[in-house]
């Protein structure tokens, strides 16, 4: 408590020594001799999968200017491929529906800077000035790649070897090539 008699200070969240990924403990041999929680599957014939969340219908929902917005598809390539890696249980949709909304507003922020270029008309004065789908483009790349981290983190520390591979976050500059394009 300050001198003032208000609560100030304290912890930062997020501030602290980072949580190991369980690859890690293992190869270091568990130097905290903590129980580590591994997911093993002895008869993966008799396991069931679940099937996918449905997405909701404001990700399939039709733009003003009449193309399909792409989130339905990035959620579900999305939810595919943690699935493959049995982790699609520990992350919730509604994190896979904010991450395949920012994904598919930041392509179509990038498909807007295409058609119309790096700069806009001021409204009042005529005078050039930067486009606002630069801005709106950066903050919603941010957000997904923020969005992508908390999900990459769940399965980075629930898997018992080290991933390396395609992701689907690396496939979303495809994904915008491709919706330039029209297909």
């Amino acid at each position: 408590m300050a001198k003032d008699g208000t609560n100030r200070g304290g912890a930062r969240v997020g501030a602290g020594q980072k949580k190991k990924a369980l690859s890690d403990k293992i190869l270091e041999g568990n130097p905290g001799r903590r129980k580590l929680t591994v997911v093993e599957f002895t008869a993966t014939a008799d396991l069931q999968g679940q099937p996918m969340p449905p997405p909701r219908e404001y990700l399939a929902a039709k733009q003003k200017n009449g193309k399909e917005l792409l989130a339905v598809e990035i959620y579900e390539k999305t939810w595919q491929w943690l699935k493959e890696r049995g982790c699609a249980h520990l992350v919730t949709p509604q994190l896979l529906e904010q991450y395949a909304m920012s994904v598919s507003r930041w392509i179509q922020c990038e498909e807007c800077i295409t058609e119309f270029g790096f700069l806009a008309k001021h409204p009042t004065t005529g005078n050039a000035i930067p486009s606002p789908y630069v801005a709106m483009s950066q903050g919603f790349m941010k957000q997904a790649n923020n969005i992508w981290y908390q999900i990459y983190q769940v399965v980075r520390e629930n898997c018992s070897m080290e991933y390396k591979g395609a992701t689907p976050h690396d496939d979303v500059m495809e994904k915008l090539l491709s919706a330039r394009k029209g297909g």
